[in-house]
């Protein structure tokens, strides 16, 4: 007997109803409060009128009452298409109308005008989530029509992509994709292990609405364990968490390494880890090392992408224990299933071990075809691969790629920027920051870095957002009129 991700869904929404599910800014939910909002959210879409294969657009924050919204809609088969909830009003009012839903359900606060006027050009219903209820916005309560044109035959979750494989687009996970990642298999067991309330919680910091976040929440509540959920990674709650639940196995974003390091914990707070988990970004080599000689706790990296289904390799506990400081900077070896390849980026053909070049994966949760991803790579003669960044110019901030040419579409935007230039700059935290290069159009008034800033956010996620500007009479060209990296990346330097 097997169970789907649905119906773990549902059994996870009828536990023992005073069990405590997740602790959220100091105070416990219960598995009845979740089910509580669950039943109410299935409720408010019943009667919107949605059609029963229409997908949700949904806006979520780490909290309780998404996580409550996103296994009720799960549980009744829903196909989800996810909005960035760290954006401007404009841009969740832009991506609605990109998806064009029946329905939106998001935090009552997002509800702003100009998400309205994009309600109302799409015909959708809304609910509202709070702590912990939900209710139809005020006009919205039912759809004008069913949207389930279009619709997929079997439900989905899609999430925009960061880039590994190319510019940014919507990537839809399958329910079987999901519960393979958390079990193995294309169904989940009725063996599955589901009682694991008696663990310490799992602390979980990753954005709800991005693969990381989808893979660190629905797999620890399916098993019953409880969750410490945070809506953004700080040193001081990671800290807390440890002193007071004194887990075995942790993790911690790319950038919290060196925010670890800054913070300057004492060595015996983190004494109860036998390893730490990172991934999502590549992590600085130099606060790598300093975090193991500080503290002795090995980082254990992986890789991965929405577009491969979630991760393909890892440094396990087990490879790190025999091979140790010899594969320092190694996000492990591929997953059983998985492989991976690295080829000459213009002839395509696989380089030897230990050359770099372009990196291939072929994920067994996606199919048996080779995914060509934007990633410079090294696999070594014993099969452990190492990130060696990207070919593409992407800026990794924190767990975050961000396209150069994405904020530069934006900033032309401004009727006062005639040229804008963006590279990445090293940033000892989020490993890469964006930093921008204007130049202003004559005869205007040169633009505020404020106002830019203010621009942008109604264009581009709040990521995007550059740390760094600089005015110039004439960017830096090459002699072909491109942009110069190299020469703009010196302005910032210098």
């Amino acid at each position: 007997m097997t169970h789907t991700l649905e119906a773990l869904s549902a059994r996870t929404l009828a536990r023992d109803a005073a069990q405590q599910a997740i602790e959220f800014q100091g105070h416990w939910i219960t598995r009845g409060d979740m089910r509580r909002v669950a039943d109410r959210v299935a409720a408010l879409i019943a009667a919107s009128g949605a059609g029963p294969a229409a997908p949700v657009a949904f806006v979520p924050h780490s909290r309780p009452s998404a996580v409550a919204a996103l296994l009720g809609m799960i549980a009744h088969r829903r196909t989800i298409q996810m909005i960035y909830a760290f954006q401007s009003p404009a841009g969740i009012a832009r991506d609605i109308g990109r998806v064009d839903p029946a329905l939106v359900v998001a935090a009552a606060e997002d509800f702003t005008p100009e998400v309205l006027v994009a309600l109302r050009a799409s015909g959708a219903a809304a609910i509202a989530l709070t702590e912990m209820d939900a209710a139809a916005v005020a006009g919205f309560a039912a759809a004008s029509r069913p949207a389930e044109t279009g619709a997929p035959a079997e439900p989905e979750i899609q999430i925009l992509t960061s880039g590994t494989t190319g510019p940014p687009k919507r990537f839809a996970l399958g329910y079987a994709t999901i519960a393979s990642y958390s079990a193995g298999a294309n169904t989940i067991s009725a063996t599955f292990q589901d009682d694991q309330s008696h663990l310490p919680p799992s602390l979980l910091y990753f954005p709800l609405g991005n693969i990381s976040g989808i893979y660190g929440i629905l797999p620890t509540l399916l098993r019953g364990q409880r969750v410490v959920l945070l809506e953004r990674f700080t040193v001081a709650a990671w800290h807390d968490h440890l002193l007071r639940f004194r887990p075995e196995r942790g993790g911690l974003p790319p950038a919290g390494v060196q925010m670890v390091l800054d913070a300057n914990l004492p060595r015996e707070d983190l004494a109860c880890l036998r390893f730490i988990g990172t991934g999502a970004a590549p992590v600085d080599p130099t606060a790598h090392r300093a975090f193991e000689e500080r503290y002795g706790v090995p980082l254990l990296l992986s890789y991965g992408a929405t577009e491969f289904g979630g991760p393909v390799a890892a440094m396990t506990a087990e490879l790190h224990g025999r091979w140790g400081a010899e594969k320092f900077g190694s996000v492990g070896c591929a997953f059983a299933g998985a492989e991976l390849r690295v080829v000459d980026p213009e002839t395509g053909a696989t380089v030897p071990p230990g050359q770099e070049g372009l990196l291939e994966v072929i994920s067994p949760r996606i199919g048996p075809d080779w995914i060509r991803t934007s990633d410079i790579a090294v696999i070594d003669a014993d099969g452990f691969l190492f990130h060696r960044g990207r070919a593409d110019g992407v800026i990794m901030r924190g767990g975050f790629k961000l396209l150069p040419e994405t904020i530069e579409r934006a900033l032309l935007l401004h009727p006062a920027v005639v040229a804008a230039g963006v590279v990445g700059l090293q940033d000892k935290r989020l490993g890469q920051v964006p930093a921008a290069a204007v130049q202003p159009r004559p005869g205007t008034e040169p633009p505020s870095e404020a106002a830019l800033a203010a621009h942008l956010r109604d264009h581009v996620y709040a990521t995007h957002i550059p740390v760094a500007w600089r005015f110039v009479p004439e960017l830096p060209r090459t002699a072909s009129l491109k942009i110069d990296r190299l020469a703009l990346r010196q302005l910032f330097e210098a």
